[in-house]
């Protein structure tokens, strides 16, 4: 391993402009706009290493995310600035966890988050074992944490729900649903469901934790049912689930 790559391990640091199209009427960034900042930086990361899209088509291995967080700690305006950083925190037999740290020119840090992967063996359609690459190169011990999980009452009756075909725009190159557009559908069913919805989605400091649990296609028809939770853990629940009743993912946002 050459030195360049050995000063890489231990992460990775990538200016982004918060572009206008990124944010909403308020003039900040959406919560869907800085997960794909650290979408972005992963692979900028990975590519850096050695680890390009080729190199896991040559190997017939992909990883797909399953669960994520995002804590947004301060307004992210349109045009500023922001120094995100990314690295690997954490390793599983077949999972890895980023993180990821988001901070103004001064150091402040504007948000940060986690994603959880699993190492997929594409032909088979089932996870397959980390390559022994990963944590020879990364030295994080295995079982470092705890994957990611958002447990959700069933969904109320009276819960807001709306429904949508899933768009071209929303594919990405693994022909499926991105990972980062469940969080637009997300932010999309609080709001339409008022009763304060829009204030949470404004609320900082803020935390959105989401799982995926199947992975939407295109043209799928999908239904995005949010409501306030009555549970301990509080805040705003979310569920989407296709026309056959399959759960496809599940959220939850606190303030």
């Amino acid at each position: 391993m050459s030195d360049d790559r050995s000063s890489l391990v231990g992460g990775i640091t990538v200016p982004y402009r918060v572009r206008f199209d990124e944010c909403g009427p308020d003039g900040l960034a959406r919560a869907g706009s800085l997960l794909r900042y650290a979408q972005d930086v992963a692979w900028v990361h990975s590519e850096a290493l050695g680890f390009s899209r080729e190199w896991y088509g040559a190997k017939g291995l992909a990883w797909v995310v399953r669960a994520a967080e995002l804590a947004v700690l301060a307004p992210i305006h349109s045009g500023v600035t922001l120094h995100v950083s990314t690295g690997i925190v954490g390793f599983r037999r077949v999972w890895a966890r980023r993180r990821t740290e988001a901070r103004f020119g001064d150091g402040t840090l504007a948000f940060w988050g986690h994603t959880d992967f699993v190492m997929v063996d594409v032909a088979k359609g089932m996870p397959g074992r980390v390559p022994d690459e990963f944590p020879a190169l990364f030295a994080v011990p295995p079982g470092t944490f705890e994957p990611g999980r958002v447990v959700l009452p069933a969904t109320p009756a009276a819960a807001s729900v709306v429904r949508t075909v899933v768009r071209p725009r929303d594919i990405d190159p693994m022909g499926h649903v991105n990972n980062t557009v469940y969080m637009d559908y997300l932010e999309e069913a609080v709001l339409a469901a008022g009763g304060g919805g829009a204030a949470a989605l404004a609320a900082l400091p803020r935390d959105i934790r989401l799982e995926y649990v199947i992975a939407a296609g295109p043209d799928d028809a999908i239904l995005s049912a949010a409501w306030q939770a009555e549970d301990d853990a509080g805040g705003w629940a979310w569920r989407l689930v296709d026309d056959k009743g399959r759960e496809l993912a599940r959220g939850r946002l606190t303030g």
